[in-house]
């Protein structure tokens, strides 16, 4: 019987050290998302400037998105505002669509955020937070790309940086333009 516990740890340890190699190896910050490969929630919320508007994500069919949810108070948002602001000098709006959705946050603040950093792209809020509910956001900044074909390819939940949002702006941009389809995170 001696023998044989000689034998099981080291046996038993093999696999558990197999698991935590494999988990130090994979990105402790990004939080997996069931929507990657999925269509992309509908929505239609209230401009923040102008309540009595709302903008709909069918506003934007065949185009590819840019769906981020910011907030005033968030530091990490202030960040990565000039990457958004990059985004949509650099791209053409018949293309590429870019829409804030203000999180948690009071248009008023919103408001001032955008007045101070600037930025012109379609800003809206999600009263109850029931949009943010359906995209399974778990904080800001959340950035979902969204194909032309409607379909989620990549959540993002740090700041974007502008290495990521040209890959996969232009990789988007390319299943549009040939008629592929989008596919998840991996395309």
């Amino acid at each position: 019987m001696k023998g044989w516990w000689r034998w099981a740890l080291p046996l038993a340890a093999v696999p558990a050290l197999a698991l935590l190699y494999w988990g130090l190896g994979q990105d402790q910050r990004r939080l997996p998302s069931a929507l990657e490969g999925r269509e992309a929630p509908a929505f239609r919320l209230a401009n923040l400037y102008n309540p009595g508007d709302s903008v709909s994500l069918s506003d934007f069919d065949g185009k590819v998105v840019v769906l981020n949810y910011w907030a005033s108070w968030c530091i990490p948002c202030i960040a990565e505002h000039p990457v958004l602001v990059r985004l949509r000098e650099m791209y053409d709006p018949e293309e590429v669509a870019l829409i804030g959705v203000l999180f948690q946050d009071t248009p008023e603040n919103g408001m001032r955020f955008i007045e101070e950093l600037g930025g012109e792209w379609p800003l809206v809020t999600d009263p109850g937070s029931r949009t943010a509910i359906e995209y399974g956001v778990y904080g800001v900044p959340e950035t979902y790309f969204i194909g032309a074909d409607g379909v989620v390819a990549l959540r993002h939940d740090l700041a974007v940086t502008w290495d990521l949002v040209e890959r996969k702006v232009d990789s988007l941009l390319v299943a549009r333009r040939t008629g592929g389809r989008t596919g998840g995170a991996g395309s």
